[in-house]
């Protein structure tokens, strides 16, 4: 399976970096197998970027959690990921809480709006990808193919 990540530079060797903030997932090194995704992701801040191509090799030996859709398991694990608390996975695949789900996982985090609210704002987005590597035996299932420069003009 071939999958993307945009990123402000080639990344012929994916890491597991900590970051400032709390991610879906927790911290990993994610990718997506929507590459129109992956260009948003490189292109966001400036409008020029890289999208990397990666084929993807699963392997059975690794713990993976897949969410097919937005559930409220789903909704949970986001919640618990945010607020710090790791998990034991390799991998997370599933849907991720960007642009405007972002805004309501993250006032669904912090109180401000309710389960029933969350869902009711959520139903109506468009659907999203993710996968995350969250170990360094997980990311031995990738294979760097390739990286594109991609320019954003708007």
């Amino acid at each position: 399976m071939i999958i993307y990540h945009g990123s402000k530079s080639i990344v012929e060797f994916p890491e597991i970096r900590i970051a400032r903030y709390n991610k879906d997932f927790y911290f990993g090194f994610y990718c997506t197998k929507y590459q129109e995704q992956a260009i948003r992701w490189a292109t966001r801040f400036d409008g020029v970027g890289w999208v990397n191509e990666y084929q993807y090799v699963p392997d059975d030996h690794l713990k993976i959690k897949r969410f097919p859709e937005m559930t409220e398991e789903w909704l949970d694990f986001i919640t618990d990921c945010r607020l710090g608390h790791p998990h034991e996975y390799d991998i997370v695949e599933g849907p991720m809480a960007n642009d405007t789900i972002f805004n309501y996982v993250q006032n669904y985090v912090d109180g401000k709006i309710s389960r029933e609210a969350f869902w009711a704002l959520a139903k109506f987005k468009k659907p999203t990808h993710q996968i995350s590597f969250h170990t360094a035996r997980a990311l031995t299932a990738l294979s760097f193919v390739k990286g594109s420069e991609i320019r954003n003009e708007k």
